[in-house]
């Protein structure tokens, strides 16, 4: 029960600081989900972010910081297996599960509903 508490508490907070970005500062939403993927990079890279998943679990990883994440433990252990070249392999190569799943579903919704333009 304390896991999935520590998980909201965290996930929580990543959603926070978004919203208040969003409505505090001039960045578009795009920019706000390429600082949080750098963001999750930059942490993973410094070995400051794997203790957070460690403490948060699915409240760290599921956000955006933990796609940045994946993406730099993916580079960094292809760099250890192949070399430089797996700087450019790894993180994609550790993240295709996750993409590919977006596309697809993305894909099956797309045929599925009709879009509708927003009303302002």
């Amino acid at each position: 029960m304390l896991m999935y508490l520590k998980a909201f508490l965290v996930g929580g907070l990543f959603c926070l600081i978004g919203e208040a970005l969003i409505l505090k500062t001039k960045l578009t939403p795009a920019r706000i989900l390429v600082v949080y993927i750098t963001t999750g990079v930059i942490l993973s890279a410094a070995g400051l972010y794997a203790p957070i998943v460690r403490f948060a679990g699915a409240g760290a990883t599921t956000p955006l910081t933990g796609f940045g994440h994946l993406l730099a433990q993916g580079a960094i252990s292809a760099v250890q297996d192949t070399g430089i070249l797996g700087a450019f392999t790894g993180g994609m190569t550790s993240a295709a599960g996750g993409i590919t799943a977006a596309v697809f579903f993305g894909f099956i919704v797309a045929i599925c509903f009709k879009p509708k333009p927003k009303d302002y």
